[in-house]
Formats: C-alpha cells, structure tokens, sequence
C-alpha cells in the first residue's frame, strides 16, 4: 500500500477530492469522470465488499495505520487535518476519503428482472432523503430502486454517507424515459402503487394480496409529491393514515413505513 504524503493542495493526484461541498461542480466532476468518494472507514470497507474497485484514497496521516487491509495498488495519499480541509472544503472528521471507479448501471429490464419488491422516485433531488431511503430499502426488504431522470446521484458523497453504505447494497438503474417507464414496470408484472396524501388513497395496511405479490411503490419529492402523470400512471393511490392534524411524513420516513408494510407477511426472510 504505497503511502504518498501530500503538502500542497493543489496537487494534481487529489483532484477527485477538490470542493466536496460544491454540489454542482462535483455533479460536473464525478459522473462524467466515472468516480464516486466514499467517507469513513466502514462505508470505504462496503463499497470494497460490493466490488466496487478503489481508485486512491485521501487520510488523515495519523490515521495510515488503520488501512492496511486497502488494496495494495490504490495509492494512499496522507496529510494534515488542515490540508484535508482545504482540500475538501471540510473538516474531514471521519478521518478517511476514497475514490472508486463507477460500474455501468443495468438496464431497466434486467433490474425488474430481478426484483420482486420495487421502489421507482421520481424526483427525489435531496441528497440526504435519498441515502436515508436507500437504507431503509436494504433494510426492509426492499430489492431495487428505479430512479427517474430528475432524481440525484446516489453515489454522491452526501447520499452515500447517510446510507451507511446500504446504497451498494441494493440495485438501481436510471429510466431514461419518463413517465413512459411506468408503462415498461408494468408489463414486467409488477403492481404500481402510488405513495400519496390525497384522501380517496387506500391505506396501506389495507391492500390486497394482489397489491402486494409484486409491488412497485412509487415515491415524489418531497414537497410537490408525485406528478400528474405518475398518480394517472398508478394502479392503486396508498397512504400512511395521519394522527394529530400531520398531513403527511418526510420522504424517507414515509417510505420506510410503507417498506416494513409491504414486506412484513414475507415468509421467506
């Protein structure tokens, strides 16, 4: 594990850790560049185990020691605290960065291929929504995500850490035709079941056994909700019944209820 002791942050072998917190430079740098940066040292150790292949990684120096089981040929780059964070823009108190190369996402076929239990956003655009409800999707049994066109990039950093990880655990794919999509989700089998507040919804404890032998749970932003097109694309509108005046709960939240709901009768877990 070469270890390499960085002094100047303009060093060139560390730009794909430059301005972690400008969301729009780092949308213009990651994807088209094909990395993602993983921060601590258990998330580091899952993107690993997903197979994930590292490209480098940025420490604290004192903290070098910690990474003996990394990948031999990924070069380690080591500096100060305050190095760090002029090199990030933050104070980087997990202590660890790396950078991974990104794998082609699967078609939206081969993932309604294998996935009984589906989860389509559209529109989710908050990073930190996005990481929360992927880690509730692994948690509760949850086996793929279909993202819309306007949704945000799972691998961006922020995403990646309120996850703990859980993002490369489960499969998703991005539909490059949208509402379209709903039509392909369709015909692969699947029920379409449309989160919303709306009154006349269904409360979800009460779907029937049809609802629920292969779900597609279809999630809005949060804020403006699902789209015209996506309620007129549902088969079934569902809601979480309210208490106390709540007209609804936030995205993620919302969605690890309806989750536990819709996997909790399955017998083979």
């Amino acid at each position: 594990m070469p270890v390499v002791e960085i002094t100047d942050p303009g060093d060139e072998r560390i730009a794909d850790y430059r301005a972690l917190t400008d969301v729009e430079l780092r949308t213009r740098w990651e994807p088209p560049n094909g990395l993602f940066i993983a921060e601590g040292e258990l998330v580091v150790h899952r993107a690993l185990r997903a197979g994930y292949r590292l490209r480098s990684v940025l420490v604290d120096a004192k903290r070098v020691d910690q990474l003996a089981e990394l990948p031999a040929e990924a070069p380690v780059y080591a500096g100060t605290p305050p190095l760090l964070e002029s090199i990030t823009g933050f104070h980087v108190h997990r202590g660890v960065l790396a950078s991974f190369h990104r794998r082609p996402l699967p078609t939206v076929e081969r993932l309604l291929d294998g996935a009984r239990r589906l989860v389509v956003l559209e529109g989710l655009n908050t990073h930190t929504n996005l990481g929360a409800l992927f880690r509730s999707a692994a948690a509760l049994g949850m086996d793929a995500v279909l993202l819309s066109p306007t949704c945000a990039d799972p691998l961006y950093r922020r995403s990646v850490r309120v996850s703990m990880g859980e993002v490369f655990a489960v499969p998703y794919a991005r539909a490059g035709d949208w509402p379209a999509a709903l039509d392909t989700i369709r015909s692969a089998g699947f029920r379409l079941l449309a989160l919303t507040p709306a009154p006349d919804a269904v409360p979800v404890h009460r779907l029937t056994a049809a609802d629920r032998s292969r779900p597609a749970l279809l999630l809005g932003a949060e804020g403006p909700g699902l789209s015209a097109a996506a309620l007129r694309g549902a088969d079934v509108r569902v809601s979480i019944p309210m208490r106390r005046g709540v007209d609804s709960l936030n995205v993620a939240t919302a969605a690890a209820v309806a989750f536990w709901e819709l996997s909790r009768d399955d017998d083979s877990d």
